[in-house]
């Protein structure tokens, strides 16, 4: 069955720091892209960043670029990481990870969604 379990969330003030990972199975993981997304709220959820399958090529979204990472390790962990650097108390939503490039998760994984972890950025 797959499973997207998040953490590394929390309480962090503007131009912090935090890195959050994301540990996924039940699927090939080093054969997908993988994408973090969030959702504040109020708002609906929406694409952060992606990664491809091979970790050779990422995108992010326009209010995070030059301040998050994404990477992700096929080798051991089956794990996909954001590190967030720089934060603004308008990245504060629910973080979630999937299997997904662009735009909104790949077919067939669009039911599974982990609980997520919150980042609240605030003084």
């Amino acid at each position: 069955q797959v499973q997207f379990v998040e953490s590394g969330g929390g309480l962090v003030q503007p131009g912090g720091s935090l890195r959050l990972s994301c540990a996924a199975s039940g699927f090939t993981f080093s054969n997908l892209p993988l994408s973090w997304y969030r959702q504040a709220p109020g708002k609906e959820r929406e694409l952060v960043a992606g990664i491809t399958s091979t970790g050779g090529s990422t995108n992010y979204a326009d209010g995070v670029k030059g301040r998050f990472t994404i990477s992700r390790d096929n080798a051991r962990k089956n794990t996909v990481y954001l590190q967030m650097n720089s934060l603004k108390p308008e990245d504060t939503a629910v973080y979630y990870c999937n299997a997904g490039w662009v735009g909104g998760p790949l077919p067939g994984f669009t039911n599974y969604w982990g609980q997520g972890t919150q980042v609240t950025v605030s003084s």
